[in-house]
């Protein structure tokens, strides 16, 4: 008699490592520290392990102390230019030294399963932009999360949804995307994302 084996599949695969790109500096409202506190506890609650930019200040130092200090692996990569200021003090988990922005991302990348963005500037703006652009040109398939916190990216989504309207984004790319206002909230969306 042949056996028969039956496969389920799941429709929510966990993830195990989370890259967070957000802030060097913690901003001007205290909502942006709650947030990264929460995500990090969000983290560990949920035995994921936290990659991120390396810095050991701003909404970067919070998020990585609030996963190491609960238990769990963090890893930090940073350009060797960008030690000098974006440590200071003592740094937590395991900190690697990459040559330059492009290897940062990239290493980055390569070792998570999903990403999320905090509130940041410029740098987290890019960083974001890269990962979504990596997906619309399936370089990779991993989910990309915004938390939202009060209404920070508010005017990004706007636009996306312009950039939609307007023909420049396709209707179907729209989702590659999702947003939260709370950490909670915007993982349970991520994991039922990833495939």
């Amino acid at each position: 008699m042949e056996e028969k084996v039956v496969v389920v599949k799941s429709s929510i695969r966990r993830f195990k490592r989370v890259c967070v790109f957000c802030g060097s500096s913690t901003g001007k409202k205290n909502c942006y520290k709650d947030a990264a506190l929460e995500l990090g506890q969000e983290l560990v609650s949920r035995k994921l392990d936290l990659v991120y930019g390396g810095g050991s200040i701003g909404l970067m130092g919070l998020v990585s102390q609030a996963v190491h200090h609960g238990g769990g692996h963090v890893l930090g990569i940073i350009p060797k230019t960008l030690m000098c200021k974006e440590i200071t003090g003592e740094t937590v988990g395991e900190v690697r030294a990459v040559a330059d922005m492009h290897q940062r991302k990239a290493e980055m990348a390569r070792h998570s399963d999903c990403f999320i963005a905090l509130p940041g500037g410029y740098g987290t703006l890019e960083e974001l932009l890269e990962v979504i652009t990596w997906a619309q040109l399936g370089i990779h398939d991993k989910p990309v999360g915004l938390l939202n916190v009060d209404g920070y990216y508010n005017y990004l989504l706007t636009f996306i949804d312009k950039a939609v309207d307007d023909g420049f984004i396709k209707p179907s790319q729209r989702h590659i995307i999702v947003s939260a206002p709370n950490a909670n909230e915007l993982m349970q969306k991520l994991e039922v994302l990833i495939h």
